[in-house]
């Protein structure tokens, strides 16, 4: 069965999502969030690509496949079912299709890690979009080191 990756950065280091990445071997990080940008140093879409160069990881990002603007607001509420529907409604659209498929591709190719925001997988739009457009990967939650108690 071919493996998907995914990776959330709340709460964690540019340095300990690095670790993570490269000791699951991953090769490509598919930004999958709408808007590439962070309040959390090095996390936004030029400085993060720079610092996976620096460890031999290619970026990808995948605007299509983000949250919208109404579905990162349930998700701030903690609504999952409206976040499953709004994100339901996203990956119908002509663009998100072709990103999916551009997505799937790459990851029957290479090591894939999506990446996003939430540090929880189980409340992020990545596990919806796997279920959604990779049914047949399985999924490998990636932890940054910060979340397993040490420090990076």
């Amino acid at each position: 069965m071919p493996t998907i990756w995914t990776i959330g950065y709340e709460q964690a280091t540019v340095a300990g999502v690095l670790n993570a990445l490269t000791t699951a071997g991953v090769e490509v990080l598919a930004d999958v969030r709408a808007l590439p940008l962070s309040r959390r140093p090095g996390f936004s879409k030029s400085a993060l690509a720079a610092a996976l160069g620096e460890v031999g990881i290619r970026y990808d990002h995948f605007k299509p496949l983000g949250t919208p603007a109404d579905g990162r607001a349930a998700a701030r509420r903690g609504d999952h079912a409206a976040l499953a529907a709004i994100y339901a409604g996203q990956l119908e659209l002509p663009e998100a299709m072709a990103a999916g498929a551009r997505l799937h591709d790459l990851a029957s190719e290479r090591r894939v890690a999506l990446l996003c925001y939430e540090r929880d997988a189980a409340c992020c739009h990545r596990t919806l979009l796997h279920e959604a457009m990779l049914p047949e990967f399985a999924a490998v939650d990636l932890v940054p080191v910060e979340f397993l108690g040490a420090s990076a």
